[in-house]
């Protein structure tokens, strides 16, 4: 199946939202890791110690632990995903059950880059992941650009 179609079969928001593909299907990383730009490893607080997790953050799949693993990497919750100037973005989704399933970044253009589960990354508009797969969007965070 071609990737478009593919990615357009977990995520039908993206049907008519427009979107990109920007590198090819890789397992080494996830979204939680892609959305701070950790391209070598997979982020997840699984209970194993098989993810990476921050040191001292509980490993537990809630919004809550998620926010404090991005913050050990100085990011703080934000009130929007409006592009701010000097300031790097990111979005947590979750189900309607508050699991934490996808983070996404945003780019300097506004956009967002995703990296979708083991398939390829993207470039993207916000709401073209929200649905069934990964949810919407409940947190949003921020830290200055270094």
């Amino acid at each position: 199946m071609d990737p478009s179609q593919r990615l357009i079969k977990y995520f039908p928001s993206l049907l008519t939202s427009r979107f990109l593909i920007t590198s090819p299907e890789d397992i080494s990383y996830n979204c939680i890791a892609w959305a701070v730009g950790d391209n070598a490893r997979q982020w997840w607080p699984d209970a194993f110690g098989i993810g990476y997790w921050p040191p001292g953050i509980p490993r537990l799949e809630t919004v809550d632990a998620f926010m404090m693993a991005y913050q050990t990497l100085g990011y703080e919750v934000c009130t929007n995903g409006d592009l701010e100037e000097g300031y790097q973005k990111i979005a947590i989704f979750a189900t309607g059950n508050n699991n934490p399933t996808h983070a996404a970044r945003q780019l300097y253009s506004g956009k967002w880059t995703s990296k979708c589960g083991d398939l390829e990354d993207i470039e993207h508009e916000l709401d073209g992941l929200v649905g069934d797969s990964y949810g919407t969007v409940v947190c949003y965070m921020r830290r200055p650009i270094r």
